[in-house]
């Protein structure tokens, strides 16, 4: 068991790890779920976007500007799920148990997967959304190449 010690001060020491190993990643899932509402709709960002863009470009056309905002958008989703893989990495690779531990690029992968596809269905009910696979499969690319960084860079630290 997780909490299973010889005393007080173990069992804190215990709490604490586990809570730095699962709770930032608990925290950005979170994140990710309040990032699919209404408040970060395209509409939204494009009120802080392209104001950016333009105070930095003043002579930014439209179109240049909607594709800037259109790729700023795909990146955001890359790179939120690029920390979702590593938080993932990090909380299942220290795991205390061992099969948690050994297959912990599989588990992260796995959760990678689900929580992109169900966020993608979640704005299939928020109005100002719009739903899409594309944005699964670019969530689960940023995830995987986090996860694959990971991995490579424990595979030369055993070398």
């Amino acid at each position: 068991m997780i909490f299973a010690t010889k005393g007080t001060k173990g069992t804190k020491q215990i709490v604490a790890r586990f809570l730095s190993r699962y709770l930032p990643l608990i925290a950005w899932l979170a994140f990710i779920s309040y990032a699919s509402s209404d408040n970060f709709a395209a509409g939204n960002t494009s009120r802080i976007i392209g104001p950016l863009v333009l105070w930095l470009f003043p002579n930014t056309s439209q179109e240049t500007l909607m594709m800037v905002h259109f790729v700023t958008r795909k990146l955001a989703h890359f790179t939120e799920y690029a920390i979702l893989g590593f938080l993932a990495a990090r909380a299942f690779r220290t795991s205390p148990r061992p099969a948690v531990r050994n297959h912990w690029f599989l588990i992260s992968a796995a959760l990678i997967v689900v929580f992109a596809l169900i966020d993608e269905y979640h704005q299939s009910f928020v109005p100002t959304r719009t739903p899409s696979v594309w944005d699964s499969l670019i969530d689960m690319v940023g995830g995987f190449a986090a996860l694959i960084v990971i991995s490579r860079l424990g595979a030369k630290r055993k070398s």
